[in-house]
């Protein structure tokens, strides 16, 4: 047989497995259970039934308050992002200081991971909502597209006069490479399609500020770059090779970019235009044929819709105003909605740039329509506490035959003529009531023959107790 411990044990054992928090609310629910019942026993007097109402409707005021701060407070995202030369954590950290001045719903914080690689690690990671990530680095498994920031162009750059002018005539060549960790994966897939390994082409890291100096040491014989077209990085590029009117740099082009697309679609095909790098002499001389690889703001597929639409907009808007100052934000586009994109655009971000953001109907109609239910239903509940507040808790709610016999035993406790006399006035008041409802049909025939008994019963008590009165008022006088 088992002993069931006393009922301290029993309550410490319980205790023991409840945490605090499980303790505080069954405490409070306990209070609460006990604030209802004393309301529905109708024992508070009427000073403190309006105190405890006007106390809950501020205690409700001040819960409303404290909702709608903590819904109209900005969320704040967190951005990884990287570039070989900072110019992205910079772009981004002037957009975010535009989005904050102009009150966005959306904040961002950004953080400067060094390089785009390791910006794309701390996205894998969780360290971060948001990544400027590469197409050819991201995870697809989580990230999803907010928008096209850039492209970057994958350029294979010789020096003036080189022999090379095509990738079979790299074979032997060393290749330096600006953000080798960044370009692993391009270089992968040129090296597989061109089979470079077997013509002996290696690969070597360079910085952008070394990239002079390994030429004319010839420690490399081209160098491989992805950069975004614009103004200032075809000006970096231009001046890797001092300026030469009768001689230019020349580009390698990548004739087997289609096949490359196949296969590793996070690349494209792209045509340069020709005098992109230098207009005279051109350079290219003519469309030349390469790669690229877009540049994405990416966010995690598991954040709200509503907040990566916001943050869309927000981010489109300071990109107008910015512009001017930051050229490189002109190349910040719409990514691609298609089904089949190689990375998906975020469902809040895809409804942005399409137009189909829902209306504020759309998102809470069901919530209007619980609204209006409860709307309904609260004003019964303030009619009934309105009822409550001015409710006299001197027994008008109780039927009149208990109120007509709780005077017999004030009649008994009486002292004088004048108690008998104000007690006779109750009765009459009692009565007359009755008899008003009786006239308008709202009492039946048993409820008034209950009513007369009573009221002779009462008759009879209060012609006993005046003549105690009397018989004590006599001994008195003869006394």
């Amino acid at each position: 047989m088992f002993a069931l411990p006393p009922k301290a044990d029993i309550h410490g054992a319980v205790l023991a497995e409840m945490d605090r928090e499980q303790y505080q609310q069954v405490a409070v629910t306990a209070g609460l259970l006990a604030v209802i019942v004393a309301i529905a026993s109708g024992r508070l007097p009427r000073w403190r039934r309006i105190v405890l109402v006007l106390s809950l409707v501020i205690l409700a005021i001040g819960a409303g308050l404290f909702a709608y701060r903590y819904d109209s407070e900005p969320t704040t995202l967190t951005v990884a992002a990287g570039s070989f030369d900072g110019a992205v954590p910079r772009v981004l950290s002037a957009m975010a200081a535009r989005m904050a001045s102009a009150k966005s719903s959306v904040r961002l914080k950004v953080i400067d991971r060094g390089t785009a690689l390791e910006a794309t690690k701390a996205f894998a990671e969780g360290k971060a909502d948001l990544a400027v990530a590469r197409a050819d680095t991201v995870d697809l498994s989580i990230a999803r597209t907010v928008l096209t920031v850039t492209h970057g162009v994958v350029l294979i750059v010789v020096p003036p006069g080189s022999s090379i002018e095509a990738m079979d005539n790299l074979t032997g060549k060393t290749v330096g490479v600006i953000a080798s960790d960044d370009n692993r994966q391009v270089v992968a897939a040129i090296t597989n399609a061109y089979s470079l390994d077997a013509a002996k082409v290696q690969f070597k890291d360079v910085t952008p500020a070394d990239v002079s100096q390994a030429f004319q040491s010839e420690q490399i014989q081209a160098l491989l770059v992805v950069i975004p077209i614009s103004d200032k990085y075809l000006a970096m590029l231009r001046d890797v090779f001092p300026r030469n009117a009768k001689a230019a740099l020349g580009l390698v082009p990548i004739e087997a970019a289609g096949a490359i697309e196949e296969i590793s679609p996070a690349y494209k095909s792209y045509d340069l235009p020709k005098g992109t790098i230098r207009g005279s002499p051109p350079v290219p001389d003519d469309d030349l044929t390469t790669l690229r690889v877009p540049f994405y703001l990416v966010a995690n597929k598991k954040l709200s819709d509503d907040v990566v639409g916001a943050l869309a907009k927000s981010m489109m808007e300071a990109r107008r105003e910015l512009a001017g100052e930051y050229p490189l934000l002109a190349q910040i586009s719409a990514p691609s909605t298609d089904q089949d994109a190689y990375v998906p655009a975020h469902p809040g971000a895809a409804a942005y740039f399409d137009g189909n953001e829902k209306t504020i109907f759309d998102k809470y109609g069901d919530q209007f329509f619980y609204g209006s239910v409860l709307l309904g239903s609260l004003m019964s509940v303030l009619a009934a506490i309105w009822k409550f507040m001015v409710r006299d808790t001197k027994g008008v709610s109780q039927p009149p035959t208990t109120r007509l016999f709780a005077l017999m035993d004030k009649i008994n406790e009486v002292r004088s003529e004048a108690e008998l006399a104000k007690i006779e006035q109750e009765i009459d008041g009692i009565l007359k009531e009755e008899l008003d409802k009786h006239s308008r049909g709202g009492i039946d025939a048993g409820a008034m023959g209950a009513l007369s008994l009573a009221s002779h019963r009462l008759e009879y008590l209060m012609s006993q107790r005046r003549v105690a009165l009397n018989a004590t008022t006599a001994v008195r006088l003869r006394a």
